[in-house]
């Protein structure tokens, strides 16, 4: 079972249930080490004295904050720490808001919150069930590794989720973005032909239908240079649409969508995806085909 990063208790009104946070989402970016050109040898960060070039040890480093005449107020450590927050065991629900008012902007990191044992299963079902029958989401503040969060408790498929969100003044004024098109009139012609087109194209929510092609494009680099094999460049993204191309690519665009979405390029998909699809056509024996022998079994099928 994955260990909690955060152990404490929820509470609104007189209500509490010891709960443990688990991290949703995982990363999986493909990490590269530095090396010195034709070597394996490693490079390595170190700190330096920026005028004088000589090596700093760490004990000597200390914060500063620069001022405007570009003079700085040093802050050491102990001083830091008198003024953290202490580690909260509490995530007191102030106010419940309705989720349709939480610009998606806010939020940050999401989390699992998971009850602390089968004691309180009751209780916990109890708020999860209410926050979801009056889509409202529990607002409030606690501290986790030294740092004091805003967050939201909303009801999810599985269980309460907990999203860590932004303070107001950590979001961006989009009115400071000077290429952002003013309010010309669009036509209605055009408008129309947009319409259909978001129309045509609108589906269910698929999750399972997006992959992060660029992370496999690079498992797939260095498989294939450790094979010696040739790199095929990637072909060059389309030039933006003109004003004038515009309701030309409207009408192309939603012929193409009435036909039909694009299929998956099944080269680029796991054994276990095109198994699915494998299955979903029926075909037989598929689970002794390798995964070359699928994508050509599904390719045929399709």
């Amino acid at each position: 079972m994955p260990r909690a990063i955060w152990s404490g208790t929820v509470t609104f009104g007189l209500v509490s249930i010891p709960v443990g946070l688990y991290s949703a989402t995982s990363d999986h970016t493909v990490h590269f080490h530095q090396l010195e050109r034709g070597t394996a040898d490693r490079i390595r960060n170190r700190r330096v004295n920026e005028r004088t070039g000589e090596e700093v040890d760490r004990s000597d480093i200390v914060k500063g904050y620069e001022l405007d005449d570009g003079q700085y107020v040093v802050v050491e450590p102990e001083e830091l720490a008198e003024i953290a927050p202490g580690r909260s065991r509490t995530l007191e629900i102030s106010t419940f808001v309705s989720l349709d008012e939480i610009d998606p902007v806010y939020f940050d990191r999401t989390y699992w919150v998971a009850p602390a044992s089968s004691d309180y299963d009751r209780v916990y079902r109890l708020l999860w069930q209410a926050m979801a029958e009056t889509e409202r989401a529990g607002i409030a503040t606690f501290v986790m590794h030294g740092k004091e969060y805003l967050t939201a408790v909303r009801a999810g498929e599985h269980g309460l989720v907990l999203e860590t969100m932004f303070f107001a003044d950590e979001i961006r004024d989009p009115g400071e973005l000077e290429s952002l098109p003013g309010k010309a009139t669009v036509r209605g012609k055009e408008l129309d032909m947009a319409t259909s087109l978001i129309e045509s194209m609108s589906g269910p929510w698929n999750p399972e239908d997006f992959r992060d092609t660029y992370t496999a494009k690079v498992q797939k680099l260095v498989r294939d240079k450790k094979k010696g094999k040739a790199i095929v460049a990637e072909a060059e993204p389309p030039e933006p649409t003109g004003v004038v191309d515009l309701m030309e690519a409207l009408r192309r665009s939603v012929e193409k969508a009435r036909k039909g979405k694009t299929k998956p390029d099944l080269s680029e998909l796991r054994k276990s995806e095109l198994d699915a699809m494998a299955r979903e056509l029926d075909i037989k024996g598929r689970s002794k085909l390798s995964r070359a022998e699928l994508e050509k079994a599904v390719r045929k099928a399709s």
